[in-house]
């Protein structure tokens, strides 16, 4: 009788062993679903399309871009911060979404510095202040002039948590009043420009650069605290008298917390070798962006740096926390 229990003890373990395997291999078989927090087109989708194709042939798995634009990106970031930790999943971040968002709601539906597995920054572009081609002012400084002369007439395009924390900085570091018009990403509030719906914005300047050559566009300055190779003649905000202003964004890879670390370290080697390649990394300059490829643990750190300093630096602006 011993025997027979102990032979089925070994048949259910077997069974149940089998059972685990073949989930395990179809698991790994399933396509991976890349959040993206904004539409087609914009930076952070920009950031997914550099790896996908790639990434796909190096894990033998189909990496299938989903965008899904909301404000602030806070749809995406939840959607993986929810998603079930088996490598499935993954998630286009960037410092509006993990390190400001943080600062400007009271009650955000995923925590950046729990919810996730960071696995590398990607890529990092400056900004740049532009305005329709319609817009009556021609430099940075007219355009503070008539902005302190009819405190709240002009529109200013606020895509993102990035453009909103820019924007309002910028408002008291020049002491002007603009009129905050939120869009769903880079790309609808780009349109917005182009169509002058709006009269200025804070744009990523890869995506600005092309359309102020094709003069759709006209730029009052960048954000960084260096001039931009894609428009060298641009001047600085800070070289046009707002001290201290300094505004980039940057692009990461992460996965829900708990998903298996040797994906994660899987992942990351394919796509800091992606990176790497050339035919990469001349797209990425000739956009005027700039490779980071960090590690998780470096990822991780400047995280928990970032959060509490973007944190201060909304507190200090006065900016309305939602």
């Amino acid at each position: 009788m011993i025997d027979l229990v102990r032979a089925a003890v070994v048949l259910i373990a077997a069974a149940c062993a089998m059972q685990g395997s073949a989930l395990a291999q179809d698991t790994s078989r399933r396509p991976i679903r890349l959040l993206v927090p904004s539409a087609a087109g914009g930076p952070s989708d920009f950031a997914a399309r550099l790896i996908t194709v790639k990434l796909s042939e190096a894990l033998r798995r189909n990496v299938i871009v989903d965008n899904r634009q909301s404000v602030n990106g806070i749809l995406a970031s939840e959607l993986a911060a929810k998603a079930p930790a088996d490598g499935s999943t993954l998630l286009i971040g960037n410092n509006g979404t993990l390190v400001m968002n943080p600062g400007l709601y009271r009650k955000l539906p995923y925590d950046p510095l729990k919810d996730f597995a960071p696995i590398t920054q990607l890529v990092s572009a400056g900004t740049a202040l532009v305005a329709t081609s319609r817009f009556t002012p021609q430099t940075f400084r007219e355009f503070v002039t008539a902005a302190r002369k009819d405190p709240g007439r002009i529109n200013i395009g606020v895509a993102g948590a990035n453009g909103a924390v820019g924007t309002e900085v910028l408002k008291q570091a020049a002491g002007i009043k603009l009129n905050n018009i939120p869009y769903k990403g880079s790309a609808p509030t780009e349109q917005a420009i182009i169509a002058g719906e709006i009269d200025v914005a804070l744009l990523s300047v890869p995506v600005v650069a092309p359309q102020v050559k094709a003069g759709r566009m006209k730029v009052f300055g960048v954000t960084n605290a260096k001039r931009s190779n894609l428009m060298p003649d641009v001047p600085t905000i800070r070289e046009q008298g707002v001290e201290g202003y300094e505004f980039g964004n940057w692009h990461g890879l992460l996965a829900p917390a708990g998903t298996p670390d040797r994906f994660v370290r899987d992942v990351h080697r394919e796509v800091v070798r992606i990176l790497n390649t050339k035919e990469v990394q001349d797209l990425v300059l000739s956009r005027g962006n700039e490779i980071i490829a960090n590690t998780p643990e470096e990822f991780a750190a400047k995280l928990k740096r970032e959060v509490p300093r973007y944190r201060k630096i909304i507190a200090e602006s006065g900016i309305e926390v939602q």
